[in-house]
């Protein structure tokens, strides 16, 4: 066990945050993407929502504050957007990060998704839930 790192860090997810370096980006994909096509590195986390996982990867995770765009959401090009964003949005900002929001098509986030360091495979039930952060600096 260790203190101050959440439950929801599994040891396998703790590893691939510090392996990852500035720059680096970490797909946080819903329960329907399709993980193990889109990347080798798949960490599963079948059982956990994506709200409470990045709040819990924001607590120790520096975002990058030096590219245009550090957080990248799958767009679902409606009128309507998912109301898991909202969700999202309070995390980013209770985390005192600083973040810039950017929105792909689902095809366009898909390829994206292939060039990440890895892509963490939950059991999100939202639609369009799908989310990448770019690594920064401590």
């Amino acid at each position: 066990m260790l203190k101050n790192i959440s439950p929801l860090i599994s040891p396998d997810l703790l590893k691939c945050l510090a392996e990852m370096g500035h720059g680096d980006e970490l797909c946080i994909a819903d329960g329907n993407y399709p993980c193990s096509s889109m990347n080798e590195k798949v960490i599963r986390l079948d059982g956990q929502n994506i709200p409470e996982l990045l709040e819990a990867i924001l607590f120790i995770f520096p975002l990058d504050n030096e590219s245009e765009f550090n957080v990248i959401l799958m767009d679902n090009e409606r009128e309507r957007k998912p109301l898991v964003w909202k969700k999202y949005i309070e995390a980013l900002s209770s985390s005192n990060e600083r973040y810039k929001v950017d929105y792909l098509e689902r095809f366009t986030f898909y390829k994206r998704s292939r060039k990440c360091y890895a892509i963490i495979a939950t059991g999100e039930k939202s639609l369009f839930a799908n989310i990448i952060l770019k690594k920064g600096v401590v």
